[in-house]
């Protein structure tokens, strides 16, 4: 979701991340393992959280940050990693400009600092792994989509799944190391050479659609409030259900 909070000047001193007296039980507290850089503006913070219930691919949780003077400041964020029993989980967060928690995180955070963590949270857009998928998704909305792509390689599971990602340019497509046959990427801006540059459209859809899998497609759409309503559209005028069209939006 987009932050607009002041610049991070509270969480400016590593390891001072402080758990809360008053958190309800449901908070826990997760130390930050792991920072991969994915591109120039967004990473991947791996969690250890050793009593983590478990989610869904899709499900989001909420974070918090709490400075030294007792000012909290939380966010709703995807989650990026498969479900798995390791007691990790991944956040992949874009450095968004006077973000405050993503600021914190991509700025001043280092392993073993401490933050908060509730959840997993919602259940409309989780996928179980149950029926065909079909995901859209631009900028960061892809990594709700990674989670399911990830339990579905995990699982090795049978059922189809294929994902459509928009970045503005290569360098920034989330994940494009890990992406494989499933997915196909389509660049706004600039693309690599003999690859058309545009919008997702139609023609991007029509091979998907013509011939959908036996039971047809559940579609996951997870971008900005512009790209969530060009994709949706796009799914309803090539023939998905309405009610067989999930929208998660940032912003």
């Amino acid at each position: 979701m987009t932050e607009t909070f002041a610049p991070p000047t509270r969480f400016a001193v590593p390891g001072r991340i402080a758990v809360s007296e008053q958190a309800a039980t449901r908070w826990q507290t997760a130390t930050l393992t792991e920072i991969r850089r994915e591109t120039p503006h967004a990473a991947t913070f791996r969690l250890a959280v050793p009593a983590w219930p478990g989610h869904l691919p899709g499900q989001h949780l909420t974070l918090r940050l709490t400075a030294p003077d007792g000012y909290t400041a939380q966010r709703h964020y995807s989650i990026a990693s498969a479900p798995d029993d390791s007691g990790h989980i991944e956040l992949t967060l874009d450095h968004v400009e006077g973000g405050e928690v993503s600021g914190w995180f991509h700025t001043v955070a280092r392993p073993g600092d401490r933050v908060e963590v509730r959840g997993p949270l919602s259940g409309f857009f989780a996928w179980p792994g149950d029926r065909p998928a079909l995901l859209l998704g631009a900028g960061s909305g892809v990594v709700p989509l990674m989670s399911m792509v990830r339990h579905h390689r995990a699982r090795q599971l049978a059922v189809p799944l294929r994902l459509l990602v928009s970045a503005r340019s290569p360098e920034e497509l989330i994940f494009a190391r890990e992406f494989g046959p499933e997915t196909t990427p389509v660049f706004t801006r600039r693309a690599p050479g003999g690859v058309p540059v545009g919008r997702l459209s139609a023609a991007h859809l029509a091979p998907l659609v013509a011939r959908p899998p036996a039971g047809g497609w559940e579609a996951y759409v997870c971008g900005s409030n512009g790209f969530a309503e060009h994709a949706s559209r796009l799914l309803v005028a090539a023939g998905l259900p309405v009610d067989r069209i999930r929208i998660e939006r940032f912003g």
